[in-house]
C-alpha cells in the first residue's frame, strides 16, 4: 500500500500571527514538504492544479520536475490535473517529459477541479464538464499508446498523423487515477479503462464514499479488468497530530475555523465526526485510517492533506515527522496483515513495465499454440 501527502497549495493567513506568506514562500514551502516526505519514508507527493487565488500551483509539472531532480524514490503525482480545461496533447507531452526526467516515478490524477470560473478562463463551457472529461481523456489515452494518431471530436481541432513527443518512458504511459467526489460518470470512466479511482473523501461522509467506490468496483469487474476486489482505489484524508490529543485540538482549531475551504462552517467537532479529518494523537490517526477499510474495502493508496489553512512550514514538517515515524509504519503493517492475497498493489512504472514485458514474451507462445508461425 502506498502512503503519501497531497497539497492544494493555498496561500492563507496564519490566524495565530496574522502573517500571510508570499507566493514565493509558499511555493518553496511546498518543495520543502515534498523533500521531507521522501526523508520520512512516504511513497507519494501530489500537488493540485489551481488557477485562482488563494492557490499557487498553476503548473504542476514544473514543480514536480524540480522535486524529481532532488529526490530518488518519491512517486510524483497530481491531485488533480484538469482534464477538462487542459489540452490533452499538452498533458500527454508534459507528463511524458516529466516521466522521462523522473525515471518513471510519475503518475497522474485526472479531475474536473472545484472552481467553476476556470472553464471560461480557458475558453471552455462548464455545462460541458462531463463530456469534456470523457472526450479529452479518450484522446489522451490514445496519444500515449499510438505513435500516429488520427482523431476527431467535438471540443478541439482534428489530428492527422500526429505523434506526441516525447513518447512515454519504455512505451509505458503513466498510470492514471481518476479523481472524483460526486460524479458517477467519472467512476464509470475509471472502470471502463481499468484505471485507478481516487475518492478524495475529505468533505464527505463514509456512506457517500462507500457508494462511489462500490460503483467503481462493480463497473471495473463489468468491463473485464478483474474482480471488484482487484480494482485500484485511492482515498484522501486529513490529519493534525500532537502527542496529546487535547494539544492537537487546541492548536489546530484556529486554523480550521479560518480555513479558506471549510472555515466558518461546521464546527471542528462536527467535521471530525462526519468526515475523515482526524485531530488528535498519532494513535487516533492510525485507528481512524484503519477504519476506512470498513467502507472502502482493501485499497491501494492513502494520501493525507497536511499543509493547508495557513499552518506554518515548521508545524507541517513536524506533522510529517509524526506521520512518517509513528503512523505510517503501523499502517503499513496492519493493512498488510488484513489484505487478501488476491488484492494487487498500486501500479508503479516498474510493475507496469514488467507486465508489458511479460505480455510481449507470452505473445509468441500464444501464437504458436494457435498454430500461427511468426517470423
Amino acid at each position: 500500500m502506498q502512503f503519501g501527502i497531497f497539497t492544494v497549495g493555498d496561500v492563507t493567513q496564519d490566524p495565530t500571527t496574522g502573517r500571510t506568506p508570499t507566493e514565493r514562500e509558499r511555493i518553496k514551502a511546498m518543495v520543502a514538504i515534498a523533500l521531507k516526505a521522501e526523508e520520512v519514508g512516504l511513497d507519494v507527493f501530489a500537488t493540485g492544479e489551481h488557477h485562482n487565488p488563494p492557490f499557487v500551483p498553476s503548473s504542476p509539472t514544473t514543480m514536480l520536475g524540480y522535486v524529481a531532480a532532488q529526490t530518488e524514490k518519491l512517486i510524483l503525482s497530481t491531485s488533480t490535473t484538469l482534464i477538462t480545461t487542459n489540452d490533452p496533447v499538452k498533458i500527454a507531452e508534459d507528463f511524458a517529459m516529466l516521466q522521462q526526467l523522473a525515471d518513471g516515478r510519475v503518475d497522474v490524477m485526472m479531475g474536473r477541479g472545484n472552481t467553476g470560473p476556470v472553464y471560461p478562463w480557458f475558453g471552455k463551457d462548464i455545462r460541458q464538464g462531463i463530456p469534456l472529461a470523457v472526450e479529452n481523456y479518450a484522446l489522451l489515452h490514445k496519444l500515449w499508446r499510438e505513435e500516429s494518431v488520427n482523431w476527431a471530436g467535438k471540443f478541439r481541432t482534428p489530428l492527422q498523423g500526429f505523434t506526441s513527443t516525447p513518447r512515454p518512458l519504455d512505451d509505458v504511459p503513466p498510470f492514471v487515477w481518476h479523481g472524483s467526489i460526486r460524479s458517477p460518470e467519472i467512476a464509470e470512466q475509471a472502470a471502463y479503462y481499468g484505471d485507478g479511482f481516487f475518492h478524495n473523501n475529505i468533505f464527505w461522509t463514509p456512506d457517500h464514499t462507500k457508494k462511489m467506490i462500490e460503483l467503481y468496483r462493480t463497473r471495473y469487474a463489468h468491463h473485464g479488468h478483474g474482480t471488484p476486489e482487484q480494482a485500484i482505489v485511492g482515498l484522501g484524508g486529513q490529519a493534525f497530530m500532537r502527542k496529546n490529543s487535547q494539544d492537537a485540538v487546541r492548536e489546530f482549531r484556529p486554523y480550521f475555523d479560518n480555513a479558506p475551504v471549510y472555515g466558518h462552517g461546521p464546527s471542528l467537532e462536527d467535521f471530525t465526526q462526519q468526515t475523515p479529518l482526524t485531530v488528535g494523537s498519532p494513535q487516533q490517526v492510525i485507528e481512524r485510517t484503519l477504519s476506512f477499510r470498513e467502507y472502502a474495502g482493501d485499497y491501494q493508496r492513502q494520501l493525507f492533506l497536511m499543509d493547508h489553512a495557513g499552518l506554518p512550514l515548521k508545524t507541517v514538517l513536524e506533522q510529517l515527522d509524526l506521520l512518517g515515524e509513528e503512523v505510517v509504519p503501523v499502517l503499513r503493517e496492519e493493512f498488510a496483515k488484513l489484505r487478501p492475497a488476491g488484492v494487487p498493489d498500486a501500479p508503479t512504472h516498474q510493475s507496469l513495465l514488467a507486465a508489458k514485458e511479460a505480455a510481449e514474451a507470452a505473445a509468441p507462445e500464444a501464437a504458436t499454440a494457435e498454430g500461427v508461425t511468426t517470423v
